[in-house]
């Protein structure tokens, strides 16, 4: 039985056919794995800021705690993705980011990364691909935040987390599992805890989304797109045509 691909391949992979020396370059950013229990801190705000990590399994976040103490979750992390990209350019970690799940991430200097870019041009342009669909991800939900309604909001983000989870899982269907709690989702939406529970109810009553724990089943994806005023533009671009053009 062949060894199966890492998620961190089959990511790249939605932006790139990769090769077989770009999979192994890629391979040896996970040569460490580290088990982490759900609720365990990867780095803290402020912390010196010397290296990426990538998820290997599990879900994780960032955030911001406010002033008055509030949490504002910025970003959901999912196996395959990478942390710190933003941060390359800093001294300090300008975010917390904790497992939502148990899960295993693998950390790796910056000085890998630097590496990686020289050895290869397809993997260097995929992934200044991921750190621009980051940055649109982030513009995207400050949209939402502060032009949505409760109902959009709730829409667009199970979209977005559908389309995501089905990059690397072809064949996901409509059902996925969503692993935050109430208040990890009202974190994300900018709601209440209670708001969350009242916008799903209305969802389902609607026949939209329907949630059993941290089970999603979403009969109509189109209709809960359109809800949610859902286009995956900013996740679905890849860098085909700048590395197959010709000089």
């Amino acid at each position: 039985m062949g060894k199966e691909r890492s998620c961190l391949a089959r990511h790249f992979d939605h932006y790139y056919s990769i090769s077989k020396e770009d999979e192994e370059l890629l391979d040896s950013l996970e040569d460490s794995p580290a088990e982490y229990k759900a609720g365990s801190l990867l780095w803290e705000m402020k912390d010196h800021a010397h290296e990426f990590c990538t998820i290997k399994s599990g879900w994780a976040y960032s955030y911001r705690h406010l002033e008055n103490g509030d949490r504002h979750i910025l970003e959901i992390f999912l196996p395959g993705d990478i942390i710190g990209l933003r941060e390359f350019a800093f001294s300090q970690h300008l975010e917390n980011v904790r497992f939502i799940t148990d899960g295993v991430a693998c950390r790796f200097p910056h000085k890998r990364m630097i590496d990686l870019f020289r050895q290869s041009l397809p993997l260097t342009s995929v992934m200044f691909a991921i750190s621009s669909r980051q940055q649109a991800m982030m513009t995207e939900r400050l949209v939402n935040l502060a032009r949505r309604s409760a109902r959009q909001k709730m829409a667009h983000f199970l979209n977005e987390m559908h389309a995501r989870l089905s990059q690397t899982n072809p064949g996901l269907g409509g059902q996925f599992r969503l692993p935050l709690s109430q208040e990890q989702l009202a974190d994300v939406l900018g709601l209440s805890p209670v708001h969350v529970s009242r916008t799903f109810t209305a969802l389902s009553e609607d026949g939209l989304v329907y949630r059993d724990r941290h089970h999603v089943n979403i009969p109509d994806l189109a209709a809960l797109a359109a809800e949610g005023e859902f286009d995956d533009c900013y996740l679905s671009d890849n860098v085909r045509p700048l590395l197959d053009s010709p000089e």
